[in-house]
């Protein structure tokens, strides 16, 4: 059944990839959904400890993910094997990205994460579904690509990076093309996009916490205790950006959204530089302007 379900997504794909311009609602929907992407990961990054980070935007993603299970019609039983699938790749993806903050600045392992992406998602997407990106869409999603890299690379000149954090960067963005694949043939198959959208946060979000429940046990709350309310927020926005995520993807072509949702990379520099008072360089400028004009180009050509 689940060969059946993928045929049919690939058609899906297909017309979607076939409509030439990312609509106007799903471009803005796409766009605020990096804004709080952007966020929620300064919130991450702003916690010294990472498992309690973490820990607390998962919980926060599942508290908001219980009144859609409620209330929202269940999703269709065929796409149990993607939410499965999605679930699992979940956790990956926040163990990786765990290890990531360890092992390197957030400053080039975010980027290059985020930055790797949508390339292997164009790259799924042409071989998988058939989805051939058209010269306007390939030309926007390596301008994007390019842009992230510069964060990465032309700070890698002044602040080298160890290979260890270079290394789970890259497998993290690979995960990040992973789950957003497997979602966005889960989500179409749903027949209820809430319905989908609660289960995978309310089942993926648990993990974490049970982990750091067995690991820290009677000390978790005293770690938490300081951070709580902003993790939380934390957890809320997280919900959201993928929420929109999400209904984007019914309602544009795969590698697209993925293209458009890491210019949340431009809004995190923004807010490193306003708020955490760091630098907005030359690499930055660069990767603004890439970036915008991949964005145009994706809407516009």
């Amino acid at each position: 059944m689940a060969f059946d379900v993928l045929f049919a997504s690939s058609q899906t794909f297909v017309a979607l990839s076939d409509s030439h311009r990312v609509p106007p609602t799903v471009l803005i929907v796409t766009l605020v959904a990096a804004c709080a992407h952007a966020v929620w990961n300064a919130i991450a990054h702003w916690v010294p400890d990472k498992l309690v980070s973490i820990t607390l935007v998962n919980a926060g993603g599942t508290l908001c993910a219980i009144p859609l299970v409620l209330m929202a019609a269940p999703p269709d039983p065929r796409c149990w094997v993607f939410l499965g699938a999605s679930i699992a790749l979940h956790i990956v993806y926040n163990t990786l990205l765990m290890v990531s903050y360890r092992l390197g600045d957030l400053s080039q392992t975010y980027p290059l994460a985020r930055g790797t992406s949508p390339l292997v998602v164009t790259l799924i997407a042409a071989v998988v579904f058939s989805e051939t990106p058209r010269n306007g869409q390939l030309a926007g999603i390596l301008l994007i690509s390019i842009g992230l890299a510069c964060l990465v690379f032309w700070g890698h000149r002044t602040n080298p990076s160890r290979p260890s954090a270079i290394a789970a960067a890259i497998v993290t963005g690979t995960m990040i093309a992973a789950y957003t694949t497997v979602d966005g043939i889960g989500v179409r198959e749903s027949s209820s996009t809430l319905g989908y959208i609660g289960w995978l946060m309310l089942l993926e979000g648990l993990a974490v916490p049970f982990y750091a429940l067995a690991t820290r046990r009677g000390r978790l709350w005293s770690d938490i205790r300081p951070v709580w309310k902003i993790g939380l927020t934390g957890g809320a926005l997280s919900f959201l950006a993928y929420g929109l995520i999400l209904w984007a993807q019914t309602r544009g072509a795969l590698a697209d959204i993925a293209a458009l949702r890491e210019s949340s990379i431009i809004v995190g520099a923004l807010i490193g530089t306003l708020i955490f008072g760091e630098r907005f360089g030359a690499a930055r400028i660069v990767a603004t302007l890439a970036v915008v004009a991949g964005i145009g180009t994706l809407y516009l050509v």
